[in-house]
């Protein structure tokens, strides 16, 4: 690192617009240098060094052996007080306000309490489970949630990450295949001045001991199963222990599992993918290099630990020593955006659906986001209009646009603040990832060209899965890869487009193209465009459907209309033709036009348009035996 430190960082500094694409492809070439420098930035303690960053070597393992012999806990790294990057026991580690109190002060939980209360947690877990059980989590992302996901991992116990919106056969179905021994819930969500029964669901799946917390006020409001036990009974065997806010960590090797968390399961038995200590450490530096996460920062993404994002917001906060900000309740409304200015949020995260809410509804007028120096957001395409409305809420800062995967810990393209932004779009992969776009024949296109194709991740990927617990590692991400420079590069399964101007866009997922009239399109790309063509109009999505005689593909598109509105779907449909043959291809036309409430989503609110496309097919299959 001394060797390249100085002469890869300075210029990086003195003009880092024009030194950064450099910077990038030698830390792509020489990842060892750049993870050296995220290593000392990060509050990562080991209790065994790494042998060296990176073992090439290592045939059993697409993505690397990475810092191979090490020893550590990686939730004690989050809870030690550091001198870099500036940790203190008396600094805010977790900043939250309930749902309903949105004229009182801000709770504040130091990295001292954060620390006692993980390691009261931590004792209690030993007295009920023994080391490398799995237990699952099923609750919104509050403080408790965090600090039990904590201590089940200081102790050297895996936590099994399930979504609090899934129905009983889908927790069933992860706690099978997980294993897991027990699980901690909440007996109510309260959202939007209501409660939403969670302990019914869960009780109704699980077959082993629930630990169950209140979801309003201090005490459990229901009648609970014999086995099962409430947080305050489950505390109470340590609390009053002499030693009860001191835990010794349980140390283990750096490609130990701590978490297993699910793929949305969509198209059949969700994916199992474990994370291993070197995960963490992935997504922490992706906030530290792409969003400027550090100490000092307040950092609010509304998420849940069910879904990548949380595990991930959490690491990053953590480890950086920024506070992590929490609301406990729905983000929908004025009480969320009222907690980002109380709370003095510096860095917020979204997805698109949100913002669009936000800005329909004008829930946030009036309130003071000014602490904001940036926004991010993922999970979906980004609507350009939408994010122009997001930024102008603090003066127009950056939004750092995130597209990456459970399997990868991480984005494999993003924003960076080192480079002019675009909104809707991407400037850069993410630091040491390579990747290659590939032609509908599996031919690579050149660096820098622009075009519009597969992406192929570059195997070698910090962070990244090299298994899974109930699939074919090898089958699901490698097998039918074409091969590019003698390496076979990792599925994503993303349609990319590199622009003229060398950014990029997400054009949706490779089974949402569609073929109209020989031209392979997205369907993102197509909404782009409807969702502009009329002022009613709040959300479009674009599926295409052969005709039940032959012929070629049919262009359909559903729409859900904005509050107060009445559109008519014939005039809508001449709207839509008309913006897609001027902004798109002038022989693309719309067939259909089908008017609903609402979108089918998934948990994690991605656009299901595999069921809508299934829905029209059924559709004109009716109609055409009338």
């Amino acid at each position: 690192m001394e060797k390249y430190g100085s002469e890869l960082l300075g210029p990086l500094y003195r003009d880092p617009i024009t030194s950064y694409n450099i910077f990038h492809k030698f830390c792509v070439q020489n990842p060892e240098v750049y993870w050296s420098i995220v290593l000392k930035d990060l509050s990562i303690s080991f209790q065994e060094a790494p042998k060296c960053i990176l073992d090439r070597t290592d045939d059993s393992k697409y993505s690397g052996s990475w810092l191979p012999g090490s020893v550590l806990n990686i939730a004690e790294c989050c809870l030690l007080p550091t001198a870099h990057p500036r940790k203190k026991d008396d600094n805010p580690a977790i900043v939250w306000r309930d749902e309903g109190f949105d004229d009182s002060d801000v709770n504040v939980t130091t990295l001292k309490e954060l620390r006692e209360q993980v390691m009261l947690v931590a004792n209690a877990l030993d007295a009920m489970f023994s080391k490398g059980d799995a237990i699952a989590i099923d609750m919104p992302m509050t403080v408790n949630a965090v600090i039990v996901y904590l201590a089940i991992v200081l102790s050297g116990l895996v936590v099994v990450s399930i979504p609090d919106s899934f129905a009983a056969k889908e927790i069933a179905t992860r706690l099978r295949v997980s294993n897991a021994k027990g699980i901690f819930t909440q007996d109510f969500i309260p959202r939007g001045g209501r409660k939403f029964a969670l302990y019914s669901r869960v009780a109704e799946a699980v077959p082993d001991k629930a630990i169950v917390l209140p979801g309003i006020g201090r005490s459990v409001d229901i009648q609970l199963r014999e086995q099962d036990i409430t947080w305050e009974n489950f505390l109470s065997n340590v609390k009053n222990h002499s030693r009860s806010k001191y835990y010794s960590p349980f140390y283990q090797p750096i490609d130990s599992v701590i978490n297993i968390l699910f793929s949305s399961g969509t198209t059949g038995e969700p994916k199992a993918i474990p994370w291993t200590q070197l995960s963490p450490i992935r997504s922490a530096a992706d906030g530290w290099a792409h969003m400027d996460v550090q100490a000092g920062d307040v950092m609010c993404w509304p998420t849940s630990l069910g879904w990548v994002m949380g595990p991930s917001i959490l690491f990053s906060c953590l480890l950086s020593g920024a506070t992590l900000a929490l609301y406990h309740g729905s983000p929908l409304g004025r009480g969320f955006g009222k907690f980002v200015q109380d709370a003095g949020v510096t860095i917020l995260g979204t997805i698109p659906t949100l913002v669009k809410t936000w800005k329909s509804t004008q829930c946030m007028k009036g309130l003071d986001w000014t602490k904001i120096k940036g926004f991010a957001t993922t999970g979906e395409a980004s609507n350009v209009d939408d994010d122009l409305w997001l930024s102008s809420q603090a003066y127009y800062k950056p939004i750092i646009e995130c597209c990456g995967g459970t399997e990868l810990a991480s984005a494999y393209i993003e924003g960076s603040l080192l480079q002019p932004q675009a909104f809707g779009a991407f400037s850069t992969a993410s630091m040491t990832t390579g990747f290659v776009i590939f032609d509908e024949n599996g031919k690579p296109y050149a660096d820098e060209q622009p075009c519009t194709g597969e992406v192929g991740l570059f195997p070698l990927y910090m962070g990244a899965t090299y298994r899974l617990l109930n699939a074919d590692h090898e089958k699901v991400y490698f097998k039918g890869m074409p091969l590019f420079k003698g390496m076979r590069p990792r599925r994503h399964g993303d349609i990319i487009t590199r622009t003229v101007g060398g950014f990029f866009v997400v054009q949706g997922r490779a089974d949402d193209t569609m073929n109209l009239g020989g031209i392979k399109t997205s369907s993102i790309e197509i909404e782009r465009v409807c969702d502009r063509a009329d002022e009613s109009i709040l959300e479009t999505a674009a599926v295409s459907v052969a005709p039940i005689n032959g012929g070629p593909e049919q262009l359909v598109i559903y729409v859900v209309p904005k509050s107060g509105y009445n559109s008519e779907a014939e005039n809508l449909r001449i709207k839509f033709t008309k913006a897609i043959q001027s902004n798109l291809n002038p022989l693309f036309k719309v067939s259909f036009v089908k008017i609903v409430p609402e979108f089918p989503r998934t948990a994690s609110n991605k656009l299901l348009r595999r069921v809508l496309r299934d829905q029209i097919k059924h559709e004109l299959s009716v109609r055409s035996r009338i």
